[in-house]
C-alpha cells in the first residue's frame, strides 16, 4: 500500500532521500524546504537542492519561516498526509505538526542514535575517531533527536574518510533504510526501540574556529581535524602571514624531533610537517585567492619560498 507523504528537507543529503521516495510506490504530495538563501559570488537568491528537485517533478513546495502561525499549521493539515518524512530540514517542528499526519513524522538521522544527537553528527563522529557510524530512522517526538528508532544501519568509518566521503556513503544507506521504515510503519511489522538517553552524546553545530590547526597536537588528531572539517568549515594554518587551508593529509608513520609546525620534508607526495606527536603529510592545500592544489603542484610553483620559510604557525581566527 502506498502512503501519501509530506517531505521536509533542505540540502543535498535530503534531496537524495526525496529522490528515493519519488522513485518508490509512495506519493509525495508536498515538499517543505528552507526559504531561498543568497549564494555564490553574486549573492543571488538560490533554491535549496530539495526545492529544485521537487519543482522538477511538479511537486508543490512550501517554505514557511516557522510553524508558529495557525495559517502554516492549517496549510500542512490540509494536505491530509499519512506521514511526514524529515531529513536535514533545519526547522524545529512543534508538537501540533508532529501530531498532524496520520502516522506522525519520521526523521533520517546520520548517526547511530543516541550517539551524536544534533546538527553535525557526521563531522563529530570523525573528530571523535569513532570506529562506526550509521543511519537511524526514528519516529519523531518533541525532543532533539530523542524519538524511538524504527531502523538502524551501521557502517565502518575508514581511515581515509572525510566528512564529504562519509556523507555520500550514508546517503547510500539512508535511502533504503527509509523505505524499509515506511514499510514497517504501514504493516506495524516491528516495534520501535526506545533510545537510552544515558548514552546520548551531542553533535553541536560546527564553528569556524574548530578548523584552526594547533601543531602541538598529535598528527593523528590533526588528520582527524582535516578529514572531519572538509569541506566545511575547513582546517587552516598560517604560513608567511597567509592563511592556508588544508584539504587532504595522511599519516606516514614517522616521528620527528623538530618543532611542531616545521616542514621536515618536501616531496612530490606531500609536505611532511612535525607535530606534537608524529609527522603529518599534507597532500592538498589552498593558498588565499587560489584553487586547492596538490602538494606536488604547489612545490613546483613555490619551492624556493617553502625552503626559505619552512614553518607553519598557529593561525589567527578567520
Amino acid at each position: 500500500m502506498s502512503l501519501n507523504l509530506i517531505f521536509a528537507g533542505t540540502p543535498e543529503f535530503a534531496a537524495e532521500h526525496l529522490q528515493a521516495l519519488i522513485d518508490s510506490e509512495h506519493r509525495v504530495v508536498a515538499v517543505y524546504s528552507q526559504p531561498d538563501r543568497p549564494a555564490g559570488r553574486g549573492r543571488k537568491l538560490t533554491a535549496s537542492p530539495v526545492k529544485s528537485l521537487a519543482l522538477a517533478h511538479q511537486i508543490p513546495v512550501f517554505q514557511p519561516l516557522n510553524f508558529k502561525s495557525d495559517a502554516a499549521q492549517a496549510e500542512l493539515a490540509a494536505l491530509q498526509a499519512d506521514l511526514m518524512v524529515v531529513v536535514a530540514y533545519g526547522l524545529i517542528l512543534p508538537q501540533v505538526i508532529l501530531d498532524t499526519p496520520r502516522l506522525g513524522c519520521v526523521n533520517v538521522h546520520a548517526s547511530l542514535l543516541p550517539r551524536w544527537r544534533g546538527a553535525a553528527p557526521i563531522h563529530r563522529a570523525l573528530l571523535a575517531d569513532d570506529a562506526q557510524t550509521g543511519i537511524t530512522i526514528m519516529q519523531m517526538d518533541a525532543g532533539l533527536d530523542t524519538g524511538d528508532a524504527l531502523v538502524t544501519v551501521a557502517c565502518d568509518i575508514l581511515p581515509t574518510d572525510s566528512s564529504a566521503i562519509l556523507h555520500d556513503r550514508l546517503i547510500e544507506l539512508g535511502a533504503p533504510a527509509l523505505l524499509q521504515a515506511l514499510n514497517q510503519l504501514e504493516t506495524a511489522a516491528t516495534q520501535p526501540v526506545a533510545q537510552n538517553s544515558a548514552q546520548a552524546t551531542y553533535a553541536h553545530k560546527l564553528e569556524k574556529i574548530e578548523g584552526q590547526i594547533d601543531w602541538s597536537d598529535s598528527a593523528e588528531q590533526i588528520d582527524r581535524q582535516i578529514r572531519g572539517l572538509t569541506p566545511w568549515p575547513g582546517a587552516f594554518t598560517q604560513w608567511q602571514g597567509e592563511t592556508v587551508r588544508l584539504h587532504q593529509a595522511s599519516l606516514p608513520g614517522q616521528s620527528s624531533e623538530a618543532a611542531p609546525g616545521s616542514l621536515v620534508a618536501m616531496t612530490k607526495v606531500g609536505f611532511d610537517v612535525a607535530t606534537g606527536d608524529g609527522v603529518l603529510r599534507i597532500e592538498k592545500l589552498q593558498l588565499p585567492g587560489k584553487k586547492a592544489m596538490s602538494a606536488s603542484d604547489l612545490l613546483n610553483a613555490r619551492r624556493d619560498q617553502f625552503i626559505a620559510h619552512p614553518q607553519f604557525t598557529n593561525s589567527a581566527i578567520l
